[in-house]
């Protein structure tokens, strides 16, 4: 058996595997083709994983692999009756996995065409400064309803500096920015209202977070623990707080160590979208564009260093006739 097991093996490496690779060794464009056909398989692939992990057709998929598998080995070690059944099973599984996959099947064909395929792969065509400034809108919302309402809060926005230690002192959530979630999380008397709110990577990380505060001879007397905490923060990292006063309703924003205190809608605004994405994004332009220039300019060189060298070339020759 383990002779047949090394035949078969070895007939596969050679009929399959060989062949293949001498075809690449004398038809080398084809290499490209064979590059692009596995990025596609392993992308389609790996968005079928990434689909169906949290719902009922993961359990199903893993079945169907597992069936596979047992087809091939029944096969390899000759069990011919067990081969038999599955094969037979495994012919009438394209017609199961119709029934079973119906509604996901239509949800897919449905979307292709549309502007919705890249949700249906977890692919998000909205670029990032776009996708930031609408969670700062959604943030905003959230703050001036809680201001309304007397609501004291703690929300802070991560940028360059990662807080990952602040995270996990709080109650992870992982969850888009929503005004519904942020204000929900700040009522009175429930589990997660006491602690601040880190916003990171465009998703509401963590709440009940708690953070260093800072000295008292660094605020007045009449602000509390939360705009300590606030300005604690924004010392130890580059992150922006927004706090809410519980007593009077006024918003204020902590960058850099400073507090910057009762700030209107319009001007909190303003104030996350300069320091978050017009700083940030306009950084990255400027990078992107100097690498860009300097890319040119490298081929510029060769470009001309090539010329020089063919002028040098022709003035030998000629010098030589």
């Amino acid at each position: 058996m383990e002779e047949n097991i090394g035949n078969i093996l070895n007939n596969f490496y050679e009929q399959n595997i060989l062949n293949y690779i001498e075809t690449l060794r004398q038809y080398p464009v084809k290499l490209i083709s064979v590059i692009l056909d596995l990025a596609i398989v392993i992308f389609l692939f790996y968005s079928l994983i990434k689909i169906t992990k949290n719902s009922r057709a993961w359990q199903l998929l893993k079945g169907i692999v597992f069936l596979i598998v047992a087809q091939w080995l029944s096969k390899v070690l000759n069990l011919t009756i067990l081969n038999y059944i599955l094969s037979a099973v495994m012919n009438w599984g394209v017609i199961l996995l119709i029934i079973i996959f119906q509604p996901e099947i239509r949800r897919a064909l449905e979307q292709l065409g549309t502007n919705k395929l890249t949700k249906f792969f977890g692919i998000d065509n909205k670029d990032l400064a776009t996708r930031t400034k609408e969670d700062i809108y959604k943030t905003v919302i959230a703050v001036t309803e809680l201001a309304k309402s007397k609501t004291g809060a703690l929300i802070v926005i991560e940028r360059d500096i990662k807080i990952k230690d602040i995270i996990a002192t709080g109650i992870i959530i992982d969850s888009e920015v929503s005004p519904q979630l942020l204000v929900n999380i700040f009522v009175p008397k429930t589990p997660l209202h006491d602690g601040a709110v880190v916003i990171s990577n465009n998703r509401i990380s963590a709440a009940a977070c708690m953070l260093p505060l800072a000295s008292s001879t660094d605020i007045a007397k009449e602000l509390g623990t939360r705009h300590r905490a606030a300005i604690g923060i924004s010392k130890e990292s580059d992150s922006i707080a927004i706090v809410v006063s519980e007593e009077t309703g006024k918003i204020s924003v902590a960058k850099d160590g400073t507090l910057i205190a009762d700030v209107r809608e319009d001007a909190l605004k303003k104030i996350l979208i300069n320091s978050i994405v017009t700083k940030r994004f306009a950084e990255n332009k400027k990078k992107n564009n100097t690498r860009i220039t300097n890319i040119k300019n490298i081929f510029k060189n060769k470009k001309n260093n090539v010329k020089e060298l063919k002028e040098k070339n022709k003035n030998s020759k000629e010098q030589n006739k």
